[in-house]
């Protein structure tokens, strides 16, 4: 998905990624398609369990393939990766695509300095000398805001705040200018200063070097701060796309006007409540049948015929990658959709 007439660094379509279990089969991700192009931000969003990290960690290739059926198209700047071997993955992981994980300390070794962890990378992809490597530790440390970075760098993980472990991860993630960066909740666990200056951090870098970014998270504050397109998906599938002032101004699934609706605002009145979205995620080996949200979902008496327990939407494309999957008429969501979000004081 791109709102732009630029073609997509990144395309994935139709991708299904499903797991064997002792419970049964889990269809983690289950026919998501969009497009992504360079220097634009891609904001996925969706509690947890919704597909939005395994979709991700399929693009780079990281499931066990003993284990797990990955079908589908994903295409990087041309390249076919599902059908690529794993050395070719590995000359693409950290070069031309990297990834921020949602937990820095779990994701750095506690027996490493940082600056050892950063400069591994580069060393790997480009040969680089141990000197050459510190050296480039030292400026991607400054480059992320580091203070004191040649004497920072010889420090271990612990010795590191929370916020200035995920701008060292940042620093790995880019020490070899990917051109496509995946960031997995990047801000989860940071206090909400911090939080902003990882989202100013990523938007600053972005503009110095063009990169392309998918940014998961389950927080439409975030997204409303760093996207300019967003996907929404429920259940492993994709209900709701746009760019970011469609989405979040104009909704078109009951799933997205759910989780709008229990995000606090500054600017709302203080005594109106919030209204969290009934019941629970779908089970993913065994998915209700129809529209995988009709279960929690106000609306799906007003659809005749009972068809979101029976029919499984489609995701209708418009203009500029706009969609969304639903059964509800175009009048009955902006209908519904302005009764929902009027506020109800106590």
């Amino acid at each position: 998905m791109t709102s732009t007439d630029q073609q997509p660094f990144l395309s994935v379509r139709d991708l299904k990624v499903h797991f064997s279990t002792e419970g049964g089969l889990v269809k983690a991700v289950d026919g998501l398609s969009f497009d992504l192009a360079e220097g634009r931000t891609l904001g996925i969003v969706g509690e947890s369990g919704s597909g939005k990290s395994v979709t991700n960690l399929a693009i780079l290739g990281l499931h066990d393939r003993a284990r797990t059926a990955v079908g589908g198209e994903i295409l990087l700047d041309g390249k076919e990766l599902l059908t690529a071997t794993e050395r070719e993955l590995e000359r693409l992981r950290g070069n031309t695509m990297a990834m921020i994980f949602q937990d820095a300390l779990a994701s750095l070794s506690p027996f490493h300095t940082i600056g050892k962890q950063i400069g591994e990378t580069y060393r790997k992809h480009t040969g680089a000398s141990r000197s050459e490597a510190r050296a480039r530790a030292v400026e991607m440390l400054r480059r992320v805001g580091i203070p004191q970075p040649d004497l920072r760098v010889d420090d271990y993980p612990h010795q590191f705040s929370g916020g200035m472990r995920q701008r060292a991860m940042i620093a790995m993630a880019l020490v070899c200018d990917p051109e496509l960066l995946i960031a997995d909740e990047p801000t989860t666990a940071l206090d909400v200063t911090v939080q902003a200056q990882i989202v100013d951090l990523l938007k600053d870098l972005q503009q110095e070097s063009g990169t392309a970014i998918v940014f998961i998270t389950h927080d439409l504050g975030v997204i409303a701060d760093v996207a300019d397109d967003v996907l929404v998906m429920y259940g492993g599938r994709c209900v709701e796309r746009g760019t970011k002032s469609e989405v979040l101004r104009t909704p078109q699934h009951p799933y997205t006007w759910g989780l709008l609706g229990s995000m606090p605002t500054l600017d709302g009145p203080v005594d109106v409540p919030l209204t969290p979205i009934p019941g629970l995620p779908p089970s993913l080996i065994d998915p209700p049948s129809g529209c995988r949200f009709h279960p929690r979902c106000a609306f799906a008496e007003k659809v005749p015929g009972r068809r979101c327990a029976t029919d499984s939407p489609p995701l209708e494309i418009t203009g500029g990658g706009r969609g969304a999957a639903c059964h509800l008429t175009a009048a009955q969501r902006r209908e519904f959709f302005a009764d929902y979000a009027t506020p109800q004081p106590h």
